[in-house]
């Protein structure tokens, strides 16, 4: 084992309290030898999604953070609603790593051939606990990058990328021609923005900030609309009836938009299907759910017809049922367009100690367009 890799290093860890508080701590964990089919990457760059902060701090109330801890091992805390802590009963008392995906350098590796082909090369990982300074796993499990990619370009190389090319596959399989998508001033947004000029989709991107419209714009967006200005459901119908938008997926899902977005549909549908139809027009309109960004519940005011559907969306269920073989092919995609088609660019990188600053999480808690943070957790 390479003389580089301590015994020890750092990990963050989330628990749920009995007494309705979520805990998030640095802790010392030993660095295992890597066996015979195994690696130890030195994790260098790891990106904050929403899904990790679902993980890290559990639906708890950001606005109550207290510190704790030391300035070596610190810690922060949170109280959880009551509704809440019913609903994570099973996680009471685990302490749970946290990090979805992420990149690093092969330090040390097993004495297989495989393993020994990946000792000094930069690869992503997206088999979690990437909250940690090293993780040993099998090398199965990496993902070689290109030379010249850095940690840093492929810290997000798994998630967006692979969400934004299963939106196009779930488009094209279930037989859609355009589609729409909210939050779209997003990472992934201006990737799905790149992916779907490249591949010839009309995309209508709805975002929520007169500068999200710019932003999106001067990526060759064509159809951005503002969700804050008058006129806003006009404009969705206008660019929903050019593009033949039958497809939408929505990262906020709570609130209305989902329901405005399926009556601009049917109003773009009645165009080409004009006259009394007292079920609505029979163009089948579908909406996917695939995040959170408003927590509250969905609100459908029905006045769409009968041929419409809602449901949830999940990135990786998704590809199993895509299968193995489209999988390789998504993700070799990703891998080869890293730096264009799916660069990520972060507001600020963090340590791990300075992730767990509560000023910190202020920031990046807010799930908010352009506060997307990196974790560098070896500096």
């Amino acid at each position: 084992m390479s003389t580089e890799v301590p015994s020890v290093g750092l990990q963050l860890r989330s628990t749920v309290k009995p007494e309705g508080t979520v805990e998030v701590a640095l802790i010392r964990v030993p660095v295992p030898r890597p066996k015979a089919d195994e690696v130890v990457v030195r994790i260098e760059a790891s990106p904050i999604n929403p899904s990790d902060l679902g993980v890290v701090f559990a639906g708890a109330d950001l606005s109550r953070v207290r510190a704790g801890g030391t300035p070596e091992l610190p810690s922060v805390s949170a109280p959880l609603a009551p509704e809440l802590l019913r609903l994570l009963a099973a996680r009471v008392g685990q302490s749970m790593p946290a990090g979805n995906e992420g990149a690093g350098t092969v330090v040390a590796a097993g004495p297989s051939e495989q393993a020994q082909a990946l000792l000094g090369k930069v690869v992503g990982l997206a088999s979690g606990e990437m909250y940690a300074q090293y993780r040993c796993l099998n090398a199965a499990q990496c993902q070689p990058f290109p030379p010249g990619i850095t940690p840093s370009q492929g810290a997000a190389w798994s998630i967006n990328p692979l969400t934004a090319l299963c939106m196009l596959e779930t488009l094209r399989r279930e037989g859609h021609r355009a589609l729409v998508h909210t939050a779209a001033a997003s990472n992934l947004g201006q990737m799905l923005v790149r992916l779907c000029h490249a591949d010839g989709v009309p995309l209508v991107n709805v975002v929520r900030r007169p500068e999200q419209v710019a932003a999106l714009s001067a990526l060759g967006a064509r159809h951005v609309c503002d969700s804050s200005q008058p006129g806003f459901r006009e404009k969705l119908t206008e660019a929903i009836a050019e593009t033949g938008a039958t497809l939408a997926f929505d990262a906020v899902g709570g609130g209305t938009l989902v329901s405005e977005i399926l009556v601009a549909m049917e109003a773009a549908a009645a165009r080409s299907q004009p006259g009394f139809r007292r079920y609505g027009t029979s163009v089948h309109k579908q909406v996917y759910i695939y995040g959170s960004l408003e927590p509250g519940p969905t609100v459908l005011q029905r006045a769409w017809g009968l041929a419409w559907g809602v449901g949830g969306w999940l990135v990786m269920p998704v590809l199993e049922r895509l299968g193995a073989e489209t999988a390789a092919r998504l993700r070799a995609r990703a891998v080869a367009e890293l730096t264009t088609t799916f660069a990520s660019h972060y507001s600020e990188e963090v340590s791990l100690t300075e992730m767990l600053r509560p000023e910190a999480i202020a920031v990046y808690g807010r799930r908010a367009t352009g506060s997307k943070y990196l974790v560098r957790p070896n500096s």
